[in-house]
């Protein structure tokens, strides 16, 4: 499964956007790329979300991270409204119960599930993913060689081995991929990381190799500061 992103139209206010096909069943997910502005959204736009969406938007601290969350935001509402017919702020999303606690702070989702969401931000960087079966998506900004070290010994055995075994130039960008492999299968799931990162071994060898039952993962091209990964049931 090879994944180019698509870059995010700019569609203001509650125009509504040109239709787009849904993914069918046996096509790969639609990844888009968001890029954040570097100023604030104009308010015809942010009229797209709902008073939660805007409450978390106005709790960032950082302006920077305010700018991406509203901007991924309003773009899973538009394209949302594009794939399934309806104004962007008329899209019913909801959040699933999370499979290991119940509580709904699972993977968002469209009320029927006609269509099947996943979104993740990052340091100015989105990715969204639709698909006609769960999917789950995520960006990663490489992290400091420090952050590799901490977090490696809690992957699985065999990733934390692999990245053992990078040059130390090579292993924050190895790290990122097997993160956003992983984080991206396990928003599939629905679990996040309650589930546990050890668990599972989706690998960092480049090409993406990981195999896990039911489950296709593939890396997602976005900038050489950060890594991608989508991963969708089969």
């Amino acid at each position: 499964m090879k994944i180019e992103p698509r870059l995010l139209p700019r569609v203001p206010g509650q125009e509504p956007p040109a239709p787009l096909a849904p993914p069918a069943p046996d096509e790969a997910p639609h990844v888009w790329l968001v890029r954040a502005p570097e100023v604030d959204l104009p308010a015809e736009r942010m009229d797209v979300l709902d008073a939660g969406e805007l409450a978390t938007a106005r709790g960032f601290r950082s302006a920077a991270d305010r700018r991406t969350y509203t901007e991924v935001h309003v773009g899973l509402r538009v394209l949302l409204g594009a794939y399934l017919g309806v104004k962007p702020r008329d899209v019913p999303l909801v959040r699933r119960p999370c499979p290991e606690c119940g509580e709904p702070h699972g993977r968002p989702a469209v009320e029927g599930d006609p269509l099947h969401v996943s979104l993740s931000h990052s340091d100015g960087l989105g990715l969204l993913a639709f698909a006609a079966s769960p999917v789950g998506v995520d960006v990663e900004r490489l992290p400091e060689p420090a952050t590799v070290e901490e977090v490696a010994p809690m992957l699985h055995p065999r990733e934390a081995e692999e990245l053992a075994g990078y040059a130390a130039a090579d292993r924050p960008r190895a790290f990122a991929r097997t993160w956003a492999r992983k984080e991206a299968y396990l928003k599939g799931l629905g679990t996040g990381l309650a589930r546990g990162l050890a668990l599972d071994h989706v690998g960092s060898a480049e090409p993406c190799e990981a195999r896990l039952p039911g489950w296709r993962i593939a890396d997602v091209p976005v900038d050489p500061t950060h890594a991608g990964a989508v991963a969708v049931r089969s």
